[in-house]
């Protein structure tokens, strides 16, 4: 596969393009990446982290294989490739196209209004060591994903959080990842004591 660059891209020109792609009665997630490897990690991360959000969480595995390709995805951008790698049998995954459309076209409001409210700010993150945070909570909150996949949409909370740390990655405005790893991580650490201490 080509190599990634983590290019600036505005949320709703993602969300255009998915749309564009979802043209056909499928959509394959090896149609996704090879649409979407240019821009970098962080897009490529977006779009499983966004579908988690919409109503699609309620299809049955379907927030384990956003989780999985989330983590696997998020892994490689921690140490550095500059190259995705997908198996075949992930890449062959699909979704009915209607219904990416249709939760993609829903997500657009909140989009724009993040374009239109995003700066550069609180720019520490991008910087060593603290820039290897961002990758690995979007790998965390990715497998943990699967976990929580009897409880229906309890997944939407981690996927929220991905979309933000992407998107803060995506326009280099690191408020939007405090946002998303203090409470989640917070929330995600109580869990993890409980289940100890359990």
């Amino acid at each position: 596969m080509t190599r990634t660059s983590q290019e600036s891209v505005a949320l709703t020109d993602l969300i255009d393009r998915t749309v564009d792609v979802a043209w056909r009665d499928t959509l394959r997630l090896g149609r996704v990446v090879d649409t979407f490897e240019q821009t970098g990690f962080a897009a490529l991360i977006m779009i499983p982290a966004a579908a988690v959000v919409t109503p699609l969480s309620g299809i049955p595995l379907f927030s384990s294989l956003c989780g999985l390709t989330i983590a696997l995805f998020s892994v490689q951008w921690l140490i550095g490739r500059d190259q995705v790698w997908l198996p075949q049998w992930l890449g062959r995954r699909s979704l009915a196209g209607s219904k990416v459309r249709e939760a993609m076209t829903r997500l657009r409001p909140a989009a724009a209004w993040l374009d239109d409210h995003s700066h550069t700010r609180v720019r520490f993150l991008f910087h060593r060591p603290f820039r290897f945070l961002l990758p690995l909570s979007c790998a965390l909150f990715g497998a943990f994903m699967p976990l929580l996949e009897l409880v229906p949409f309890s997944s939407s909370l981690l996927g929220g959080a991905v979309c933000l740390i992407a998107f803060s990655r995506m326009t280099r405005d690191g408020l939007y990842a405090l946002i998303a790893i203090l409470p989640v991580g917070a929330a995600v650490w109580a869990v993890y004591a409980l289940v100890l201490s359990g």
